[in-house]
This record gives C-alpha cells, sequence and structure tokens, in this order.
C-alpha cells in the first residue's frame, strides 16, 4: 500500500503548475500569434516556475536554432 505522502505531493504538484498556468494567461502568452520556440520554451518556463512568478520571477528564453550551410 501506498502512503498518503505521495498523493499529498501529487497535489501539490498539480496546484504548482495551475498557478503557472494562471501566470501564463495574465501575462497573454496565449493570446499573442508568436509560434516560435523562444516563445513556446518562456510559456513552458513559466509555468514550470508556478507561483515563483508572484514572488518576481520573469522567465524568459532564448532559441538559438542553427542556420544550414551553404
Amino acid at each position: 500500500m501506498r502512503g498518503r505522502g505521495g498523493g499529498i505531493i501529487a497535489v501539490l504538484v498539480v496546484i504548482w503548475l495551475v498557478i503557472g498556468l494562471l501566470a501564463s494567461v495574465q501575462r497573454h502568452y496565449f493570446s499573442s500569434g508568436k509560434a516560435n520556440c523562444a516563445h513556446a520554451s518562456t510559456v513552458l518556463v513559466t509555468i514550470v516556475a508556478g507561483p515563483l512568478n508572484y514572488l518576481g520571477a520573469n522567465p524568459k528564453t532564448k532559441c538559438h536554432v542553427p542556420q544550414p550551410s551553404k
């Protein structure tokens, strides 16, 4: 039998991610027409940061995609 600890941790993780999702919505990340690597990774990092967004975290990422050689 599993203890209650695993269930509590799972609930806390879900709450953490929902708070991060709310921060992404408040920053209007889903309403912009951008669809590139940097935008997608910024949205993902914001969701993972969760409540830290409300403590001042403003995660942004950049993607460097290699260009084909000539």
